[in-house]
């Protein structure tokens, strides 16, 4: 325990809450990198759409909410793995534990957030042209959303471990000494025969 009341080990390191910080900046960021791109691809459709026909940008503006929503998948992670980070006792495993669900969840919505982009800036041109493609973009749109809400259900489950008190101590091994139990051989038979001289 150091002066802050902070738990420090070897399995508890002062540097592990390092690994979780990073963890929620890796979902943030990426997250939101998806979601940017999304958003702007989605919008040069929409904007050139625009012009032809003004009153289709309602319908339009739904590759730019399904982006949005991406940001908001990393915003969720970040905040659980900074309130994991925050408590007295971090060991090492669960700062990996949250590198591996920022991650995750920041590399899926990235993913996501591009499918998203060019999907809507290609399907928000055609449906304007032919109103029967606008119910397949829009799954299409789903689908490639689902990406992002996989990452973010993982990243979850992967942040999810409570540490306790015993996560932090070092286990020691005992080594097994194993004694060998040999007969006496025949020449130490003889010598405890033979009488003492005296």
């Amino acid at each position: 325990m150091d002066s802050a009341g902070v738990l420090v080990s070897d399995l508890c390191p002062v540097y592990a809450p390092f690994f979780g910080s990073m963890g929620a900046v890796a979902a943030l960021v990426f997250c939101v990198l998806g979601s940017a791109y999304g958003t702007a691809k989605a919008g040069i459709g929409i904007a050139s759409v625009g012009v032809m026909k003004p009153d289709f940008i309602m319908k339009a503006l739904v590759p730019v909410i399904f982006a949005a929503a991406i940001g908001i998948y990393g915003l969720i992670i970040a905040i659980l793995i900074n309130d994991n980070v925050k408590k007295p006792i971090y060991p090492l495993a669960n700062g990996f534990a949250d590198l591996a669900a920022g991650l995750c969840c920041g590399l899926s919505g990235l993913a996501a957030g591009m499918a998203i982009g060019v999907v809507g800036d290609a399907g928000v041109r055609s449906a304007a042209q032919q109103p029967q493609m606008y119910i397949g973009v829009v799954l299409i749109l789903i689908f490639a959303e689902a990406l992002a809400l996989f990452g973010m259900i993982l990243g979850i489950v992967l942040q999810g471990a409570a540490p306790n008190a015993g996560s932090c101590q070092q286990l020691t091994v005992v080594p097994k000494i194993c004694l060998l139990y040999t007969s006496p051989s025949p020449r130490d038979m003889r010598r405890s025969r033979m009488p003492s001289s005296a």
